[in-house]
């Protein structure tokens, strides 16, 4: 298996289950309360070493207790953790998630020591982007540490594959820096905010996914919740059916789609085949709760995959 290096942010997520989404200055009670590892970045690193091996991950975490918690996890499952940074001057970053009756979630994030996660860090680390083959990455560390670490990849050649989550507005990403990306996978939401494009028909997700490719992305790889996942490329656009799951919180839905879609790959699948095996790992990830709690074993997959 080729290696594979995740960049990105780290957080401890304060999940509430909620009976509904409240209003502004609508105050409810919560039904249950509970800590689960979390970020973007350190759910990709953990879906991959979870589901495969040969992984590091860079990020910024704090000297307190939710760091070394992050950290500890991660050796549990054989990530690479050494190279991770502990800024003594500012906490962990923290997730607040209020999780709904439907499984739906919303969230918001105090970045903390994930800010330091940034260009300057990334640039004495460059031996971890020399020996890695994929970089998997993500939009919750400063912009410099993005575009250092993407324009660093594609200079060695390595793949490399963006989460552009959280999404900013378009035109915030400037083409150079989509010029280094080889896949990039936001869901609908995100493909609106990136392209300036509706996203509310099939056909209008093409035409967004295709203004992205203009501007020199080299596949669009669409996550559609229940309705899959659609590439969108030079050759065409092709759908992939999901696999049905009883949502109960899709917190690290798309970050276990993420891991598992570049774990296929680094392992030498087809796209066609690596979509398969991360729409099954996110089809087993919603129907748990919690962030890094939900991604499933190898095995798990696998076996869901034999009965399809």
């Amino acid at each position: 298996m080729k290696k594979i290096l995740v960049v990105g942010s780290a957080n401890m997520d304060l999940v509430v289950k909620v009976p509904y989404m409240p209003s502004v200055g609508e105050t409810i009670l919560g039904e249950s309360f509970m800590q689960s590892l979390g970020g973007k970045g350190a759910n990709q690193a953990f879906a991959c070493g979870r589901l495969g091996e040969g992984v590091a991950f860079l990020a910024a975490v704090g000297c307190d207790a939710f760091g070394k918690r992050m950290l500890d996890n991660m050796n549990e499952i054989g990530v690479d953790v050494t190279q991770v940074k502990e800024d003594a001057a500012q906490p962990t970053g923290t997730a607040f998630i209020y999780v709904d009756a439907e499984g739906r979630n919303n969230i918001v994030v105090v970045p903390g020591a994930n800010q330091s996660c940034d260009g300057e860090y990334l640039k004495t680390k460059r031996a971890l982007f020399e020996h890695a083959d994929f970089l998997l990455i993500q939009m919750e560390i400063p912009y410099t540490g993005i575009w250092e670490a993407m324009k660093y990849a594609k200079e060695l050649g390595k793949t490399v594959v963006l989460n552009p989550a959280p999404a900013p507005d378009y035109g915030v990403i400037q083409e150079e820096a989509y010029r280094c990306v080889d896949y990039i996978t936001p869901n609908e939401t995100e493909l609106a905010k990136l392209s300036g494009l509706p996203t509310d028909s099939m056909e209008n997700v093409q035409l967004a996914g295709k203004r992205l490719l203009s501007f020199g992305v080299r596949n669009v790889l669409v996550t559609l919740g229940e309705k899959g996942a659609m590439l969108i490329n030079q050759t065409g656009a092709k759908l992939y059916p999901s696999i049905p799951a009883k949502a109960v919180d899709t917190t690290a839905a798309g970050d276990t789609f993420n891991g598992a879609f570049v774990v296929g790959l680094a392992e030498g699948k087809s796209v066609d085949e690596a979509v398969a095996f991360a729409n099954a790992a996110s089809s087993i990830a919603v129907s748990r709760k919690g962030a890094q709690a939900s991604v499933p074993t190898r095995n798990e997959v696998e076996n869901l995959l034999k009965t399809l």
